[in-house]
Parts: structure tokens; C-alpha cells; sequence
């Protein structure tokens, strides 16, 4: 029943209230204390059924909130900036491989460093801070997205005993949870690629082409693909082919960061 939810929502803000008084919370970005009227509680209708953002500890201090979020208009398809309503001229051209995109903001500056360390061991609260602002930035695109299932690019088993995590299945994870929707190990990636920031832009598309399998049937759903960092789109491009093979009704795609600069530091 919706007032149970708003209750159990209400003893959880004020039981963290209380616990924020004894031990102020922290920006997962800047490490500074954070007052505790600034822990991320945003206006909310109690009827709304939507999931709320309070409750997880990465909220971000306004200050990161709002250098992380600064970005320029992007082209709803594949998110190169300075595009108009009709898209950018690459995707008046041709198709691509999934049909729109959601992105925070640029792969530059203090973005850049958030998205790095999300990808270490201990990179968990800023990972969910990090989809946690994706989330706000664009909850009205992503909720018309109108998606079944939230699906996590996946890391080759080799490089993920290295790295000891994966920034996309932590991202997707969240994602999903705001959203209220599943989130779904559909894909593996079945052979381990070189980096693909150690190529060249044109034979990106050829080191991740048969490099992921679908896990299972996906007929009928329509997906979320989420990823740290997109930069030629190769890799986003390569799963949701094999999404579609599995029978997905449609992918679209949500990412931190786009590297606006072909060839950045990045995995895709």
C-alpha cells in the first residue's frame, strides 16, 4: 500500500537524520562533511511511487553536483555535443545500434578523476554517486526510455579478477535500483579484448566484433545499456547488436561520461 511505503520512507530519512547529527556524512567526491540538511533530500511528492535517493550513502555535495552535471546539448542518439533537436550529422547519416542515449557530461576534468576511481576496488560509493546524478539528470529520458530491464556491459572474468570490480555493474545496479527496474547479467563477455584505448579509432569496432554472447532470451524487452564511459561507441554497439539477436524489442543507452575527444584514456 502506497502509505506504507511513504511511512517506512519517512522512519528511514529521519532515523539517517539522526545517525548524520553524530557522524556527519561525507562527499563521496570531494571527502568534505556535508551538512546534514544537504544529504541529498530533495522535495518529493508522497505519493509518488518513484524510488527515492534518500537512504544511499554516496549523495554528493552540491558544490560536485553541480560540476559533475555541467555539460553542453547533446544529440539524443549518440550523444556528441552541439547537436540540434534533429540529431547530430553522423546520425542523420546512418543507423546506429541502439535508438537513443543519456549522458551526465563530458569524460574531462573532474568528472574524469570521479570515473577512474569508480573503477577501483573501493570505488563502490562513487559509482553509486555517479549514477545517482545520471539519474537525476535525466530521469524524465530515461523513465520515456520505457525499459524492462537494465543490462550492464559486461567485464572479460580475466580483467575483472585484475581490477578486482566492475564500474558498469555497479552503475547498472543503481540505475536500476532509482528506476525501479531489474538489472540483468544478460551479457558476457566471452573473449578477452585488447584495451581500446591501446587502438587506433578504426579498429575499435574490429577488436569487441564476437566478443560478447547474450546469457539468455531477451524477447519482447526493451533494454537499458549501461557503461561507465562511451567514446567511439564501439563497445556499446557490439552488445546491443547481440541484445537485439536475443530478441530485445529495443536498446537505449545510458553512460557517465562521453569522451567528446575520439581516442581518450578510456575502455570503449
Amino acid at each position: 500500500m502506497a502509505w506504507v511505503r511513504v511511512l517506512k520512507r519517512e522512519a528511514c530519512r529521519w532515523a539517517a537524520r539522526g545517525v548524520d547529527l553524530v557522524y556527519p556524512p561525507r562527499c563521496p567526491i570531494c571527502r568534505e562533511d556535508r551538512p546534514a540538511d544537504a544529504a541529498g533530500d530533495e522535495a518529493s511528492d508522497p505519493a509518488d511511487p518513484q524510488p527515492d535517493d534518500g537512504g544511499w550513502a554516496a549523495a554528493v555535495c552540491p558544490r560536485c553536483e553541480r560540476g559533475l552535471s555541467a555539460d553542453v546539448s547533446r544529440c539524443l542518439r549518440c550523444a556528441a555535443p552541439g547537436a540540434g533537436v534533429d540529431g547530430c550529422r553522423a546520425c542523420r547519416r546512418r543507423r546506429r545500434d541502439w535508438r537513443r542515449a543519456a549522458v551526465l557530461a563530458s569524460y574531462a576534468g573532474g568528472l574524469r578523476e570521479a570515473v577512474l576511481r569508480a573503477k577501483r576496488p573501493s570505488g563502490d560509493d562513487v559509482a553509486i554517486a555517479l549514477a545517482t546524478l545520471l539519474v537525476r539528470r535525466h530521469r524524465a529520458t530515461l523513465v520515456g526510455f520505457g525499459a524492462d530491464v537494465v543490462v550492464p556491459v559486461p567485464m572479460h572474468w580475466l580483467r575483472r579478477s585484475l581490477r578486482g570490480a566492475s564500474a558498469a555493474d555497479r552503475l547498472a545496479d543503481r540505475v536500476a535500483a532509482a528506476l525501479g527496474l531489474p538489472c540483468v547479467p544478460a551479457l558476457v563477455r566471452h573473449r578477452a579484448t585488447r584495451m581500446q584505448n591501446e587502438l587506433p579509432v578504426e579498429r575499435r569496432a574490429d577488436n569487441v566484433r564476437g566478443a560478447f554472447r547474450a546469457r539468455r532470451r531477451l524477447d519482447g524487452q526493451r533494454i537499458l545499456l549501461v557503461d561507465d564511459v562511451m567514446t567511439t561507441g564501439a563497445t556499446l554497439s557490439a552488445c546491443a547488436r547481440v541484445l537485439a539477436a536475443a530478441g530485445a524489442r529495443g536498446v537505449d543507452v545510458a553512460v557517465v561520461a562521453r569522451a567528446d575527444a575520439a581516442g581518450g584514456d578510456t575502455d570503449d
